[in-house]
């Protein structure tokens, strides 16, 4: 077996795992924490499959932007940890049937009898001079041009929801307005009071 599939078998094996973790654990940070692990490994196995750019890109955004932002998301929201424990066992059953159904369809796609090097060719391999970004810049921002706009404008939707999330209204905080302060004149902050000394008042 070649060292590129030995590295293939162990960054599959631990991408199932923090996958797995991310579904299980009840604690939302330690979730999201382990999809940070499975982003890592996926941009791992991307590099076996000559996809440089996307696998950069993959660490660069996702764990290094929007990860840190659902990081932040969780910590801020207050989330009641015996809710979501208790709430685990009660859709436990309809977790089950969905990831049934999902790999089913898995095993329809990439069994043996739909997937493999008999029913599909080996990807050629490039020379050292090929430009990966280049060519996939190119099928993005032509074929894929639509598309490309409609996730971006998901991913817009999903800061601002994250934003809106977070955005708590405290009715007894104090704001400064800096208009009034600039328009305020002095007989609104200061009244001066004429009283007698101490002195005139012990004589009298």
């Amino acid at each position: 077996m070649s060292f590129e599939k030995i590295l293939f078998y162990v960054f599959a094996a631990i991408l199932i795992f923090a996958a797995t973790m991310v579904i299980t654990r009840r604690n939302p940070v330690h979730s999201a924490l382990y999809l940070v692990l499975a982003f890592f490994t996926s941009s791992g196995l991307w590099l076996l499959a000559e996809a440089e750019f996307l696998a950069i890109v993959l660490v660069l955004v996702y764990v290094g932007a929007v990860m840190v932002l659902f990081l932040f998301v969780v910590m801020m929201l207050d989330i009641d940890l015996a809710t979501l424990r208790t709430g685990m066992a009660r859709y436990l059953p309809v977790g089950l049937i969905v990831a049934a159904v999902m790999l089913f369809e898995l095993i329809l796609i990439v069994g043996p009898a739909h997937f493999g090097l008999d029913k599909y060719a080996a990807p050629v391999r490039h020379a050292a001079d090929y430009n990966n970004t280049a060519e996939l810049g190119s099928v993005l921002y032509t074929q894929y041009m639509y598309p490309f706009e409609i996730a971006a404008v998901i991913l817009l939707v999903a800061i601002i929801a994250a934003i809106s999330l977070t955005l708590r209204r405290r009715p007894n905080t104090k704001h400064q307005d800096p208009t009034k302060q600039v328009l305020v004149k002095k007989a609104d902050r200061l009244k001066v009071i004429k009283m007698d000394s101490e002195e005139k008042m012990e004589l009298k």
